[in-house]
């Protein structure tokens, strides 16, 4: 590839480090920003029709949807919902303990997962999934508890990118003004699978405890294909191209009239989401990428912010309680009754959820993060989230 020149330096855009300089986004192109409602949209969107931001609404909403299978699947096998003995003879309690706590236990590796993300997103969720498929039908064949959870703590490490990398993808999709409903639609996977799982694995049972794993592998077998032929990469340099591909160069325009100035995508030679390997095994070219413990780092700078560590804290631990309360306890008070009536005990938290999502969080978000905004001369902040 040949080198480039940016801000005068002659700049190889495949070797990019953190000691090359490089326009902040928003410091670029102030005179061609490109807004709605009034308000200077973010991320601001390129002329390159290679960027995310510029596909179309059934491509996003595809990959959306993929990655929400992912989270979904997640949350049911986390809480699984095999039979009161499971495997032999052990305890209810333990069973249900035991495949909650193991499958989260690699959750702490999360970082290390987004620390190698500079390969892309795509080939984190293709590798995640294939370990969580394997890992899965090792469940399925365990004879015994060593074995059982040992798959399940492998089954946890498979689909921790869905609890990261995929936020991760949305935020590559969507603007920030479309977040609120697309990261309402994101969470609300979780939730649903978390309270779906013990429903449908309640009456798998049925046919017998193991088949409640055959069933999930054969969601991650599914899931496996639709990543592999739909889930284009969407790790995209947005900052390089900003320099080369902007929009609006003739003052501030409206995003609907982005799709007016698109430009030729072989303009830049540098490779990019659509234009990558199918198996994408280097970084991605044209962006600054983190060391591996870069991450690391950063989560202990975060201590340096108590207000931030306390809200973040509040909600894990809230939302943990509120994960290991449903799945341990309701079993476990009414121990008398079958699974599958323990399953539909779940039903009322289901529709709940649902309709909390509808009615409550998602579009409605945003609605009221615009007219704050408005409100406030049209500058956002996070507090109005």
């Amino acid at each position: 590839m040949t080198k480039e020149k940016l801000n005068g330096t002659s700049m190889d855009p495949e070797k990019l480090d953190e000691k090359t300089t490089f326009p902040n986004e928003l410091s670029q192109h102030e005179d061609g920003a490109i807004s709605k409602d009034g308000m200077r949209v973010h991320p601001q969107p390129t002329a390159d029709p290679l960027d995310p931001l510029n596909w179309s609404k059934f491509k996003k909403n595809t990959i959306l949807a993929i990655v929400m299978y992912l989270h979904l699947v997640l949350a049911g096998q986390l809480d699984g919902c095999d039979s009161s003995t499971g495997i032999g003879s052990g305890p209810t309690l333990l069973v249900f303990v035991g495949r909650q706590y193991m499958p989260h236990l690699p959750l702490a590796g999360n970082k290390l997962i987004m620390s190698f993300a500079v390969y892309g997103r795509r080939i984190i969720f293709l590798i995640g999934t294939l370990v969580a498929f394997v890992s899965t039908i090792g469940a399925a064949v365990a004879n015994e508890y060593s074995g059982y959870m040992a798959a399940r703590f492998f089954q946890g490490f498979g689909v921790s990118p869905g609890a990261t990398v995929g936020m991760a993808v949305v935020m590559d999709l969507f603007f920030d003004h479309e977040r609120g409903e697309k990261l309402g639609l994101w969470v609300l996977a979780i939730d649903t699978g978390l309270l779906a799982g013990p429903i449908i694995g309640g009456f798998i049972d049925l046919v017998s405890p193991a088949w409640i794993q055959w069933l999930t592998a054969i969601l991650f077998a599914v899931l496996l294909l639709l990543e592999f032929f739909f889930m284009t990469e969407t790790l995209y340099p947005r900052n390089y191209m900003l320099d080369r591909m902007p929009v609006g160069k003739m003052g501030v325009i409206d995003l609907g009239q982005v799709a007016d100035e698109k430009e030729d995508p072989a303009k830049v030679e540098l490779p990019r989401t659509k234009k990558l390997m199918i198996i994408n095994a280097r970084p991605v070219p044209g962006m600054r990428h983190p060391k591996p413990w870069d991450s690391v780092v950063r989560f202990i700078l975060t201590f340096k912010y108590p207000v931030v560590v306390i809200g973040v804290l509040g909600y894990c631990f809230t939302w943990y309680w509120w994960i290991l309360a449903i799945i341990t306890m309701i079993p476990a008070a009414y121990v008398q009754y079958s699974p599958q009536i323990q399953g539909l005990l779940f039903l009322g938290l289901l529709l709940g959820t649902i309709f909390s999502e509808i009615f409550m969080s998602g579009r409605l978000s945003d609605y009221i993060v615009i007219k704050l905004a408005k409100r406030n001369g049209g500058v956002k902040i996070p507090e109005m989230r």
